[in-house]
């Protein structure tokens, strides 16, 4: 099997290139040939070496999509985006990757199997940030996306297009809204909801972090390992249970900050927490107040997508998976 990842080097892509060195037929069987697509150079397991080809490219430019998909993947993990914070104050590239670098992507495979048969499995990271206020306190899988965010749209119109792409057989696609993925590990970076992992993994190695909203602010959480897992599960899932609506919100933890703040306490102590300085940012509370807070994800979770349920576990896995198994 040929797969494809789009955004190799991002922190999902990364952590799924070494689930695949670990388990080599983890998508289901096993890879002939693995192409990692990124802006940035993507690393490469040593246990992949001999089946693994980078490309270093941007996805919003004309031409780079029919030239990627000139190779038949078989499987396309497309993880590629500009993020939500990046989306919102630069509008021209937000639509350029998110948005038009998708639908170019879709066309390519669309008109490769114009020319002989070519239907491949495509999975697509989407996001909750399709969905906009005013929300019912649990948002159920039929509630229709009315996104108040560039990036949020940009998601949604995506999602339309896969779906309409999977009902006239020119690809096998699935949609999966992630939830925020905290905590993610490495340096922060520009989305609006970076701060969730920001208060939470600074503090573990002995920094300050920076929180811009008020305790009371609920969200929806899932960790990066179980990131990882939506995509592996989604690689051999039988699209034929999946139906119509290929496009599916992924389970995972409601929470508040300040349940966010006590599993730190729990596991880390007083003086971990204190180091989480207050500093309110309007722009980044007027972000917040219109992302959805909890979800009913009844399909995903009939279809065997699994999260975690407590802060503690998200911790843990942070700890274990960063950090060794050890905390400052």
């Amino acid at each position: 099997m040929h797969v494809m990842i789009l955004g190799a080097a991002g922190m999902i892509g990364r952590k799924l290139v070494e689930k695949i060195a670990r388990e080599p037929q983890v998508l289901g069987s096993a890879i002939s040939r693995l192409t990692l697509v990124d802006a940035f150079q993507p690393p490469i397991p040593e246990a992949l070496q001999s089946v693994t080809t980078t490309q270093t490219t941007d996805l919003g430019r004309t031409g780079v999509a029919e030239k990627l998909i000139e190779t038949r993947p078989d499987m396309i993990l497309h993880l590629a985006a500009i993020v939500s914070g990046e989306a919102e104050t630069d509008f021209d590239k937000g639509y350029a990757v998110n948005l038009d670098g998708t639908r170019a992507l879709f066309d390519a495979i669309r008109q490769q199997g114009l020319r002989s048969a070519y239907v491949p499995r495509v999975i697509f990271a989407s996001s909750i940030a399709v969905f906009g206020t005013p929300f019912p306190n649990v948002i159920p899988d039929e509630f229709f996306s009315t996104p108040l965010t560039s990036y949020g749209t940009q998601k949604a119109i995506a999602e339309l297009l896969l779906a309409d792409y999977s009902r006239r057989g020119i690809f096998d696609g699935i949609g999966i809204r992630l939830p925020t993925i905290c905590v993610r590990p490495g340096a922060p970076n520009k989305a609006a909801s970076g701060f969730f992992s920001n208060i939470l993994r600074e503090p573990l190695v002995g920094k300050e972090a920076v929180l811009p909203v008020n305790d009371n602010v609920r969200h929806w959480f899932a960790s990066p390992r179980s990131a990882v897992g939506f995509f592996v599960h989604a690689a051999t899932l039988d699209t034929a249970k999946v139906g119509p609506r290929r496009n599916l919100t992924m389970p995972g933890l409601s929470a508040l900050v300040s349940e966010e703040i006590e599993a730190l306490r729990r596991i880390a102590g007083d003086k971990t927490v204190a180091l989480i300085k207050r500093e309110p940012d309007p722009v980044i509370e007027r972000i917040v107040a219109g992302w959805p807070t909890q979800f009913d994800a009844s399909r995903a979770s009939a279809l065997g997508f699994k999260a975690e349920t407590d802060f503690d576990q998200i911790l843990q896995v942070h700890i274990e998976d960063e950090l060794g198994g050890r905390i400052a």
